[in-house]
């Protein structure tokens, strides 16, 4: 139990930082009547797209393989198969920028492949989050004690210190859905900037504080 008035205040922050990584996905598919062709050429065409990306080297963070399909297109009426249809998904981190246009042009460049992205973003353990989590606190220190001041009091403890959540924006780059037309009717990957999106990154608290008895009190009449 509290003796004493409690001042209860909300702090907020708001960060716009430069993203740290850029996620994009590629698919490769084929399709072809017999179904070991369907999957010899879908391998192909996965190691090929495999090899463009790890000639990037270092500005490759991760490449992980998601989704793979292969599926019978049957015929109207029946089981018999008409083709098999077949695709692998792989989804690249990259964290050099100034080689991700070209990267993503390259691959899209190739034989039956869709690139899809970027996706922006900032690492999970980001110093971002930390930094925004401590403005939000110093945020509500400075209304708590803006408050108290008005009152002809002052802040006398902390009681309770609540996250209300953090929030992080990114935007994906909705250009790059048309990779794949641009590389082919072009005749070859033609150049592209890719302009990172600024990330931003909210954080908000909510706190409870002592306060000493008020001195000052607003006049009713007002």
């Amino acid at each position: 139990m509290v003796d004493g008035p409690v001042l209860a205040v909300r702090g907020e922050a708001t960060r716009e930082v430069p993203p740290e990584v850029a996620r994009f996905a590629v698919t490769v598919a084929a399709r072809d009547r017999d179904r070991q062709t369907t999957l010899n050429r879908l391998g192909e065409r996965a190691a090929a797209a495999r090899s463009v990306i790890d000639g990037y080297g270092t500005a490759i963070e991760r490449r992980e393989t998601g989704t793979l399909q292969v599926r019978p297109e049957l015929k109207r009426s029946g089981e018999r198969v008409a083709a098999y249809h077949g695709s692998v998904t792989t989804t690249v981190t990259v964290t050099d920028f100034t080689v991700l246009g070209e990267l993503m042009l390259r691959l899209a460049d190739q034989d039956q492949t869709t690139v899809a992205g970027p996706w922006w973003e900032l690492r999970p353990a980001s110093p971002v989050y930390r930094d925004a989590r401590r403005a939000a606190i110093d945020e509500a220190l400075v209304r708590a004690r803006e408050y108290a001041d008005a009152l002809g009091a002052r802040v006398t403890a902390l009681l309770e210190l609540a996250d209300s959540g953090m929030t992080n924006q990114p935007v994906m780059t909705r250009a790059a859905f048309q990779l794949g037309a641009m590389a082919k009717d072009s005749g070859g990957p033609p150049d592209l900037d890719l302009d990172p999106q600024v990330q931003t990154v909210q954080a908000s608290v909510e706190a409870r504080f002592s306060i000493s008895p008020p001195t000052v009190l607003a006049d009713p009449a007002d």
